[in-house]
Order: structure tokens, then sequence, then C-alpha cells
């Protein structure tokens, strides 16, 4: 019973971790398109994925 509890659990981390690197990479794509208008650079900053979004929050505070 451990054993599935532990088995079940590993699944679901990996669900949460793939859910959260495709959430990543359609804000980056979404931020992306929002500003530049361009596929190409919403193509790279998707790849680019948290970083860009982090880059983002640092270069454009809210409210400025």
């Amino acid at each position: 019973m451990y054993e599935s509890n532990r088995s079940l659990t590993a699944i679901r981390v990996t669900n949460v971790a793939k859910a959260g690197i495709s959430f990543g990479t359609a804000l980056a794509i979404t931020i992306s398109w929002s500003l530049n208008k361009s596929v190409l650079w919403a193509i790279v900053h998707g790849f680019l994925s948290w970083i860009y979004v982090i880059y983002y929050v640092l270069k454009y505070p809210a409210g400025t």
C-alpha cells in the first residue's frame, strides 16, 4: 500500500509540473504577442517560457 501511494504521488507531481510548464509557455506567448504582434517573437518567447515571464515582470512593473 505504501508503494501504491508513493507512485500516485509521483504521478501527481509529474502532472503538476507539466501543467506549470504549459501555463508558463502560454503566458509567455500571450505577453509577447501583446507587446510585439510578431509570431516569430511569440515562438521564441514561448521556448523561453518562465524566463521571459520573469523578465517581463521585472522590466515592466505593474502600474507603469
